[in-house]
C-alpha cells in the first residue's frame, strides 16, 4: 500500500468537510492554532528527516491500513451488533420522530365529529312547557395556528438541529467503537506476541540449562551454574500464566464490543496472531482546522444552533398568536333530512391571542433560553479545547513511540549478539556464567520492551485517528 499517495488524496478529501465545519467556528471564543510546531528534539542521531513528511491519519476506514483481515471483520460485525451503536440509532430515530411531530404544527388540525343527542327540558323553570328534542349532527372541524411571527419555524429548526446532532452522535459512537475495538485487538495481539517472545526465550534458556548440566556432569562447572540457569528458566516460564490471563481479558472485552458472549469468539481469537507491521511518520503540519470535522464538535455546534432557535422561539412567545378555526357540517332532527341543504351548518372563526401579562413566566423563559444558549456555547468551546489536547497528546506520543521502536530494534540486535558472544566464551571457559545469565535476562527484557513499544505505537496511532475524527465510513 502506498501510504503517502493515500495520505495526499486523503488530505484533499478531508479538507472539504473541514471547510463545511467552519460554519460552526463563529462560536469559537478563541481561534484555533494554525497547526502544530515543527521544533523537535530527536534522540536518535541520523533520524532528523524521520518526521519530515506529512501524513494526516484521517481516513474514515483507517484500520484497513493495518492490512489485518481479522480486524476488518471484527469492526464490520461490531458496527451492526454493538449495543451502544444500536442505542445511538434508536436515539437518532427518536430525534427524527420529534422533528416530524414538530413539523406537524405547520398544518391545520382536522377532525370529523358525528353524533346523536336527545334532550328533555324542564317545565318548572320557565313558562315554556316541558319538551323533548333530539338531533343528528355531523361536522368537519379545522383549527390552524398561523405562524406569523416564526415561533413554529424556530421550534422546527431546533428539532432539525437536534436531529442533525443525533446523527453526529451516532458517528461519534462509531468512531469510539472502532477505536476501542482496534485498541483491544492490538492489546490482544501484543500479549500474544509477548507470549511468543517468552516461549522463544524459554527454549533458549532451556538450551542454556542443558549446556550447564552437561558441563556440570563433566566436572567443568559447579552446581551453582545449573541452579542459576534453572532459576532464570523457571522465572521466565512463571510469567506465562499472567500473559494468558491478560489474553483472556482482552478476548472478553472484544466479545462485549461485538455484542456477544466470549465463548463464541474465543476459538477464533485464541489463535495466535502478530501485531500489524505498520509504522509511518506523521508530520507536524496537520491543520488544526481539521479538528472541526470531529463529530463531537459538530454535535456541540448543532446543539448551539438548536438552543439559538429555542431562544428565538421564546422571544416569539411575547408576540400574538393568530388562529384560524372553522367547521362545516349538517344537523337535523330526523336522520332522513340530515343530508339536505337546509341542514347544513358552517362556522369561520379567525382569532388572535396575545398574552399581555403572565407574571414573570415569559421573562424567565427567555432568560432560561439565553442561559442555555450561553452554556451550549461554552460546552462547544470546551469540546474544541479537549480535541486540541487529545490531538496534541496523541501526536506527540505517536512520534515518540516511533523513535523508541527504532532505538529498541537496535538494542535487541545488540542483545542477541551479547548473548551469542557470552555463551561462546562461556563454553570455552573464558567468561563466567553470570555474563550469560545477564544476557538472557536482558534479551528477554529488550524483546518484551520492543513488543510493548510496537503495540503502544499502534495504540497511539489509533488515538490520533480518533482525535482527528477518523471513523467508520461504511463499505
Amino acid at each position: 500500500m502506498n501510504i503517502k499517495s493515500w495520505s495526499t488524496a486523503l488530505l484533499i478529501v478531508c479538507l472539504c468537510p473541514a471547510a463545511i465545519a467552519q460554519k460552526t467556528d463563529r462560536y469559537l471564543e478563541k481561534p484555533l492554532p494554525q497547526g502544530w510546531g515543527t521544533g523537535l528534539s530527536h534522540a536518535i542521531p541520523g533520524e532528523d528527516n524521520l518526521f519530515s513528511g506529512q501524513i494526516p491519519p484521517v481516513d474514515d476506514q483507517w484500520w484497513k491500513a493495518f492490512n489485518d483481515p481479522m480486524l476488518d471483520s471484527l469492526i464490520t460485525v461490531a458496527s451492526t451488533r454493538n449495543y451502544s451503536v444500536l442505542s445511538a440509532i434508536d436515539r437518532m430515530d427518536m430525534a427524527k420522530a420529534n422533528l416530524r411531530i414538530e413539523r406537524g404544527n405547520f398544518f391545520p388540525a382536522v377532525s370529523l365529529n358525528g353524533g346523536w343527542t336527545r334532550q328533555q327540558s324542564s317545565g318548572n323553570v320557565s313558562d315554556l312547557p316541558q319538551s323533548i328534542s333530539g338531533a343528528y349532527s355531523a361536522s368537519l372541524n379545522a383549527s390552524w395556528e398561523l405562524d406569523v411571527f416564526g415561533s413554529i419555524r424556530q421550534r422546527v429548526k431546533a428539532r432539525r438541529e437536534n436531529f442533525a446532532a443525533s446523527k453526529e452522535e451516532y458517528t461519534s459512537v462509531m468512531i469510539s467503537l472502532c477505536a476501542q475495538l482496534a485498541s483491544a485487538y492490538i492489546n490482544l495481539r501484543e500479549l500474544q506476541q509477548e507470549l511468543s517472545v517468552v516461549a522463544n526465550n524459554c527454549n533458549t534458556q532451556a538450551a542454556v540449562l542443558s549446556i550447564t548440566e552437561t558441563r556440570y556432569k563433566t566436572g567443568l562447572v559447579s552446581k551453582l551454574d545449573v541452579a542459576q540457569a534453572k532459576s532464570v528458566y523457571y522465572s521466565t516460564k512463571a510469567s506465562i500464566p499472567q500473559l494468558e490471563a491478560g489474553i483472556n481479558q482482552y478476548i472478553t472485552a472484544l466479545a462485549i464490543l461485538l455484542g456477544t458472549y466470549p465463548q463464541y469468539v474465543r476459538p477464533v481469537l485464541e489463535r495466535a496472531g502478530k501485531l500489524p507491521d505498520y509504522m509511518e511518520p506523521v508530520g507536524m503540519g496537520i491543520p488544526a482546522d481539521l479538528l472541526l470535522r470531529r463529530p463531537d464538535i459538530q454535535q456541540a455546534g448543532r446543539q448551539v444552533n438548536a438552543q439559538a432557535a429555542l431562544l428565538g422561539a421564546s422571544k416569539s412567545d411575547w408576540l400574538p398568536q393568530v388562529f384560524l378555526k372553522g367547521s362545516v357540517g349538517y344537523s337535523s332532527r330526523d336522520m332522513k333530512d340530515i343530508a339536505k341543504r337546509g341542514s347544513m351548518t358552517f362556522e369561520i372563526a379567525p382569532s388572535i391571542s396575545w398574552t399581555l401579562f403572565s407574571g414573570t413566566k415569559l421573562v424567565s423563559s427567555t432568560r432560561l433560553a439565553r442561559a442555555q444558549l450561553d452554556e451550549s456555547i461554552h460546552q462547544f468551546n470546551q469540546t474544541v479545547l479537549t480535541a486540541v489536547q487529545e490531538t496534541d497528546n496523541a501526536m506527540n506520543s505517536y512520534r515518540n513511540s516511533i523513535q523508541q521502536i527504532v532505538a529498541l530494534r537496535e538494542v535487541c540486535n545488540q542483545g542477541e549478539e551479547t548473548l551469542k558472544l557470552s555463551l561462546d566464551l562461556y563454553k570455552q571457559g573464558l567468561s563466567p556464567f553470570q555474563n550469560v545469565l545477564d544476557a538472557l535476562r536482558s534479551l528477554l527484557s529488550y524483546e518484551n520492551q520492543l513488543v510493548q513499544a510496537q503495540g503502544g505505537s499502534l495504540l497511539n496511532l489509533i488515538s490520533l485517528y480518533r482525535a482527528l475524527g477518523g471513523g467508520y465510513g461504511g463499505e
